[in-house]
């Protein structure tokens, strides 16, 4: 039988030391005989514990500066060996071997080591473990007999058993530790390759291997009641997000409120908070408002008065701290919003916003990244059934320096940031996309249409007597120019655009006839 497995001889080998003391205390009280390497045993001898060297197992010294120690037959025949085995017990007593019944190892700080800005190969090298995980994995394997232990967040449970099975564990824990190790395992060897990727496999590898973890969180569900949800963490991922952020009140995040509340923080992040206030207010994965300005407080009223009738439910992302006077803004009339995120909250503000809705989710990221210093290993990630599309994050800077000035009055700067802002929203709306800016303000924004036309139509619509005067933004060409005449009629006084259409030269006719100002960006932005 081999549940319960009784406990005689623990390998502890571990770089994070945290709770070791106690939890080896409380083994050598059980009668367990440990043994141990380098800076380990070390630790356990100044804690007055007897501890056995791995030399003396191995009867083979440490060497290359502790890069050879535990791969040795007398360590990895006593993890491996079926004890209910004849012929291995028989190779065990032929060679010496004895049984170890407990591996505790957690691994080199790899993780750690490459998340540091100055970071170097060799320093990053010298971090890859190779007996730690060469030993989780003979114990995971051989489960049947020995427990394995990888993080201090399992000793509590592995002593309350011991204690609880006079210092024998049971099958049922060996086979959950053997999970808990083989998902270490695979988590530190792709950390591993996803920064040799970086450094070496160029941004397309012929391999790619993802390491995500679970959020603590649980979803509900996912976008239908009917479908599972969870949240998946990028242990390397460093850029400010919704996926990090600190929820400071309201009910638990759905899968719908964090993807809308991802791309309402994304389109405030195309404006660096030194230079100018934005505010987003997002719903159904779409902006319904957006707006920049000097003020925070204004420049949220502007976002919502953008489409207030979309905007309810909605979720409002801001790229600066939250004062009190802008959460006085966001909290009079009949509002009603799911989800606000920003950087940080004012004790007055965060006060205010708590007690008018007891169920709206507030979020704070830390301060957010100016433009050019958003995260380029990130990558767009699209499932399709069968496999992954990946791409780049489309982080293309907006200048209009680069712009071709193709029909109408030549545009001044005034116009030129209206045509940015233009530009930045119908980013992040989905294609086909046309979007009205009026003032530093979104007015009508066309999604998600299978025409162009049909999405110029409803931008025109939602902006209503503010599409006289804005400038017209499209993420694509126009194939045909009936969507610029549909703007122009409507009083638009420029478009942007990306241009490359076979009948270009009619849309600059059409611009030119009407003494509307025409730019081409010479990039598009489609969003799927």
């Amino acid at each position: 039988m081999n549940d319960p497995v009784k406990i005689k001889r623990a390998l502890i080998s571990v770089s994070d030391k945290t709770d070791l003391v106690p939890f080896a205390t409380k083994l050598a009280k059980l009668g367990v005989t440990l043994i141990s390497t380098g800076g380990t045993a070390k630790k356990l001898q100044e804690a007055g514990l007897d501890v056995v060297a791995i030399d003396a197992v191995t009867e083979f010294p440490e060497m290359m500066d502790g890069r050879v120690k535990t791969l040795h037959p007398r360590v990895h025949g006593g993890l491996l060996a079926l004890r209910d085995n004849d012929s291995h017990v028989a190779s065990m007593n032929e060679h010496g071997i004895e049984a170890i019944d407990l591996v505790c190892v957690n691994l080199y700080p790899f993780e750690s080591t490459v998340a540091k800005p100055d970071v170097t190969e060799a320093e990053a090298i010298e971090n890859i473990d190779i007996g730690g995980p060469s030993m989780i994995r003979s114990a995971a394997k051989n489960h049947r007999f020995v427990a394995v232990v990888t993080s201090p967040a399992q000793y509590d449970d592995v002593v309350n058993e011991l204690e609880a099975n006079g210092g024998a564990t049971t099958l049922a824990l060996r086979k959950q530790l053997a999970l808990a190790a083989f998902a270490r395992t695979a988590a530190y060897d792709t950390a591993i390759s996803g920064w040799m990727t970086g450094r070496f496999g160029g941004s397309t590898p012929d391999s790619l291997v993802l390491r995500l973890e679970k959020d603590a969180n649980e979803l509900r569900y996912g976008e239908n009641p009917h479908q599972q949800g969870a949240l998946y963490l990028d242990p390397t991922s460093t850029e400010p997000s919704v996926a990090t952020a600190n929820q400071l009140h309201g009910k638990a995040l759905s899968f719908n409120n964090l993807y809308d509340a991802n791309g309402a923080l994304e389109l405030v992040k195309e404006i660096d908070p030194a230079d100018r206030a934005a505010v987003s207010v997002i719903k159904h994965a779409n902006p319904c408002g957006f707006a920049t300005g000097d003020e925070l407080a204004d420049t949220f009223d502007r976002a919502y008065a953008g489409d207030p009738l979309a905007a309810f439910g909605g979720i409002v992302a801001l790229n600066r701290a939250v004062d009190t006077a802008t959460a006085q803004k966001i909290t009079e009339g009949q509002k009603f919003l799911e989800v606000i995120i920003a950087p940080a909250y004012d004790a007055e503000a965060l006060e205010l916003l708590q007690e008018r809705w007891k169920n709206v989710r507030i979020l704070e990221t830390g301060d957010l990244p100016a433009p050019p210093a958003r995260d380029t290993k990130e990558t767009d990630i699209k499932r399709i059934t069968g496999g992954l599309l990946v791409q780049d994050r489309d982080l293309a800077e907006f200048d209009p320096g680069e712009w071709e000035h193709k029909a109408g009055p030549t545009p001044d700067a005034a116009l030129l940031s209206e045509a940015v802002t233009a530009m930045v929203v119908v980013k992040h709306l989905k294609s086909n996309a046309i979007c009205l800016v009026n003032d530093g303000m979104l007015v009508g924004a066309g999604a998600g249409q299978m025409d162009r036309l049909a999405s110029c139509a409803i931008a025109i619509d939602k902006a209503g007597d503010r599409a006289q005067g804005a400038v017209a933004g499209s993420d694509a060409f126009f194939p045909f120019r009936d969507g610029p005449d549909k703007l122009i009629a409507a009083g638009v006084r420029a478009i942007v655009q990306p241009g490359g259409s076979k009948r270009d030269d009619e849309t600059i006719a059409a611009c030119d006839e009407a003494g509307v100002t025409l730019l081409f960006t010479g990039r598009r932005h489609f969003r799927h």
